[in-house]
């Protein structure tokens, strides 16, 4: 359990605003914003046991892109790294550009992913994969899905994607003894071979706009969405094109979790859902007060889920029946994912008054 005067470990401002998730390697956290007033895109490195910020790096001034949907920002991605160097993806200058920067800040590198077109903005976060870092870029002027060497920021391998905005974020499994990077969305679900950017497989499934990333039990893969219709499927991992279930509920936002062979979701409106997920069965759904676009965190057999209004729900990962351990309120709002690490929760959290909006990272933990 925690508030604003308890389990606090260390509590620091974020300047501007954001939706990605704070990453953690080694003894930084680093993580992206946007200030509306100065139109700059930056990303900030704090230390890991104190907060105090390391270092702020501007990638991009102006240019930004005027049309982004109200629950969205300019900083929406969760940054990448892979011990060694930093990775930002930002929407600027009606493109997608990457960007790497060293531990200390400095830029090393920085390529223009994609034209893009924006319809409500971007939210697709990078991922790494041996010696590349991969993104998508789907918008309705033609997508595309892309491997850069992570040294030098070389294109290796550039698979194209249909022409339809899409939200959701790249994850690569080994499903069925082989790596595949798994996108849905698009009407699709797609996987492809991250070494080279060749599909595996593709299939008509999910629906057009997905914001969510995919979830694997080893065999099947699991999405929700989305707009214009409601669907979460499971489908076979394979090139067999088999939908093995499917149902009319939407978790448009946030990403879904297995856990024992159990499907959790939360959907935006706050319905909480458990399915088998080898059959689809529901096993339970409850109602949680609040509205959610931040994906559930599991640690251990505990979920952990923040809404939109500042409250993160704990309750266990039990198929048998919804049990609720605690509910913790930090500021207004929290739009970005929990984080744990060493027996400490990470979380971004922004305190509203009147017009007034301030971001903090705040670090949780026993006192």
């Amino acid at each position: 359990e925690w508030d604003e005067t308890k389990n606090i470990v260390w509590k620091t401002p974020i300047p501007g605003r954001g939706h990605g998730s704070p990453s953690i390697v080694s003894d930084s956290i680093f993580i992206a914003t946007a200030d509306e007033q100065t139109q700059t895109q930056s990303v900030i490195s704090f230390d890991r046991s104190t907060g105090n910020q390391e270092w702020i790096t501007q990638v991009h001034a102006n240019g930004w892109e005027g049309r982004i949907h109200k629950r969205n920002t300019q900083a929406s991605t969760t940054v990448a790294c892979d011990g060694e160097r930093v990775f930002a993806v930002f929407m600027y200058d009606e493109a997608i550009w990457l960007t790497a920067l060293s531990l200390e800040g400095s830029i090393l590198w920085q390529v223009q992913a994609s034209d893009f077109v924006s319809h409500w903005g971007y939210s697709t976060s990078p991922v790494l994969y041996k010696d590349l870092i991969i993104i998508a870029s789907d918008h309705k002027g033609g997508g595309n899905l892309s491997g850069f060497d992570r040294k030098t920021g070389v294109q290796v391998w550039n698979a194209e994607r249909p022409a339809i905005p899409n939200y959701a974020s790249p994850v690569i499994y080994n499903i069925n003894g082989k790596d595949q990077l798994i996108l849905p969305g698009c009407e699709l679900m797609a996987s492809y071979d991250p070494n080279t950017g060749r599909e595996f497989w593709s299939m008509p499934a999910t629906t057009r706009e997905i914001v969510g990333s995919a979830v694997t039990d080893g065999k099947h893969v699991y999405a929700s969405g989305g707009y214009p219709k409601n669907e979460t499927v499971c489908i076979k991992a394979d090139s067999s094109n088999e939908i093995v279930w499917s149902n009319p509920i939407r978790t448009y936002a946030p990403s879904m979790l297995i856990a024992d062979g159990y499907l959790y979701s939360i959907t935006d409106t706050g319905l909480a859902h458990c399915w088998n997920a080898t059959n689809g069965d529901l096993m339970w759904r409850e109602k949680i007060n609040g509205d959610f676009s931040a994906s559930p965190t599991l640690i251990g057999d505990t979920i952990f889920v923040s809404s939109e209004q500042g409250k993160t729900i704990v309750f266990k990962a039990n198929p048998e029946r919804f049990e609720l351990l605690a509910q913790n309120q930090l500021g207004n709002e929290t739009w970005s994912s929990p984080v744990i690490s060493d027996n400490c929760i990470y979380l971004r959290v922004a305190h509203t008054e009147g017009e007034q909006r301030n971001e903090f990272l705040y670090a949780i933990g026993n006192q």
